[in-house]
């Protein structure tokens, strides 16, 4: 039953909603809601603009004040890091939001409850939906515990093709290319196999349910590959030497 996925939900957040039809509207997708015949209820995308408010703000005061030494520009590209899409999606899929979404018949056999795009406006759409609820402090603690957390780990995954990009420019160590290994899977739900290759040598290896995301993949298991590879390194360069 809906009213038990959404106890469960709360549990997750650790939220208990006094308004259950925020919560619902918050988890309704456009294609769910055009289904409904009696009794239609609204889809999530208010709720999206409203959250996505609350996120920028509550975003812009946590960089603001634990970065005192960031200029203004850094401090926009680093929000912009923190609210884009794929990282939005990486921590709503970190507290399993997609499982909790309405979709319509149509939408979900097409794959869309792995889409990026619709997982990071249902977190939005739930920011919004608490603030209604219980006002601002109460989003600011959901957004602290889901989205602004450990985020030195979160950074490396979500810009992980760009800071790979920075580290093999500054070591001027050769062209980084990422190459389709293998599509599995039916046509409404690929999954995307690629390896991301430094020069000749192969750095990493990741999967997705777009290339998009699996090239994002691929440079975070290098990157991670590249924090363990000095020791390595050290120790064949002794051997060699």
């Amino acid at each position: 039953m809906l009213a038990d996925k959404f106890t469960q939900l709360e549990q997750k957040i650790d939220y208990c909603f006094q308004d259950k039809k925020l919560l619902r509207q918050a988890l309704t997708h456009s294609s769910h809601s055009n289904e409904q015949k009696i009794n239609k209820l609204p889809d999530y995308e208010r709720l999206e603009f409203l959250g996505d408010a609350v996120l920028e703000l509550a975003s812009s005061d946590f960089i603001f004040r634990e970065h005192p030494e960031m200029s203004e520009g850094e401090l926009t590209k680093f929000r912009s890091s923190i609210v884009c899409e794929p990282a939005l999606a990486f921590c709503a899929r970190q507290i399993g939001l997609e499982q909790f979404i309405l979709l319509g018949r149509g939408e979900e056999m097409t794959g869309g409850r792995k889409r990026d795009s619709i997982i990071s406006d249902v977190m939005e759409a739930v920011i919004g939906a608490i603030y209604l609820d219980s006002g601002i402090e109460a989003a600011r603690a959901f957004i602290g515990r889901f989205i602004l957390s450990d985020l030195e780990h979160k950074q490396l995954f979500y810009d992980a093709k760009t800071i790979l990009q920075e580290e093999i420019q500054k070591e001027n160590s050769g062209a980084i290319r990422y190459e389709l290994i293998r599509e599995e899977g039916p046509e409404h739900d690929k999954n995307f196999v690629v390896e991301v290759m430094v020069g000749d040598k192969r750095a990493g290896c990741g999967n997705g349910h777009s290339k998009k995301a699996a090239e994002q993949h691929a440079a975070y298991e290098a990157l991670l590959r590249r924090k363990l590879a000095p020791a390595k390194e050290g120790n064949g360069k002794k051997k060699t030497d």
